[in-house]
């Protein structure tokens, strides 16, 4: 293969991934946001930076709501439960690798608490009651999951779970899972900080900025303006 030739392969590869990653709706398939209680199990984590992953869809608009919450040090997103072997972009969307669009968020607990991410996760990242989907967004690879770092944690996960549960705050059931970390694998470099580069993107424009805003406007206190960055 000519050098010329070899270029445009490797530069064509990364738009058409793009191109194809999160799928598009019409307008009447609009996501709603709900505002989740408080937890009333507090996450009770020690000084120092604390990482958690979630899986709530299409990991653009997960990263692009995480990346504006105080006290969030770095948001990678990424491929977790399956193997490394399937973890790549192109090999995901066949439904059996067992891998969830996830993002893994860095966080100082002294300006943020778990359960305060998890309340964000609950009330503009994602919808619970979707089992293996997320708007527009169809496969087990776009399910809702939390995926604990450690026994506080996964404790404050199940207490808020079963607190949300209890207060019915959607009609239908919460199918959130809660999963065993296996190994988190980061997504290819053109999915990383993928709102603050593509702001007119399509799918962003119709999908993930109305979170950002919802974001600002259910919880001032928890609003950044500035894009934390991987």
């Amino acid at each position: 293969m000519k050098p010329s030739a070899s270029l445009g392969r490797v530069l064509l590869i990364p738009i058409l991934a793009v191109a194809a990653a999160c799928q598009q709706a019409s307008p009447a398939s609009a996501e709603t946001t709900v505002v989740a209680p408080l937890a009333e199990r507090q996450a009770n984590e020690p000084g120092g930076a604390k990482t958690a992953i979630f899986a709530g869809g299409c990991f653009w608009g997960v990263e692009g709501v995480f990346s504006h919450v105080r006290g969030v040090t770095s948001v990678v997103s990424g491929y977790h439960g399956g193997e490394a072997n399937t973890a790549r972009y192109e090999r995901i969307h066949g439904g059996d690798s067992g891998h969830a669009e996830s993002v893994r968020v860095t966080y100082d607990p002294a300006r943020v608490r778990y359960d305060q991410l998890l309340r964000v996760f609950f009330s503009v990242v994602t919808d619970p009651t979707q089992l293996d989907r997320q708007g527009p967004d169809v496969g087990r690879e776009y399910r809702n999951a939390l995926v604990p770092l450690s026994a506080e944690q996964r404790a404050v996960a199940e207490a808020y779970i079963a607190q949300l549960r209890a207060a019915k705050v959607w009609r239908a059931p919460i199918v959130t899972r809660i999963e065993a970390y296996r190994r988190f694998y980061p997504a290819e470099a053109y999915h990383q900080d993928f709102m603050a580069a593509n702001p007119d993107h399509p799918y962003i424009r119709r999908w993930d900025a109305p979170k950002v805003a919802a974001l600002r406007q259910l919880f001032p206190g928890y609003y950044k303006a500035g894009f934390t960055s991987r």
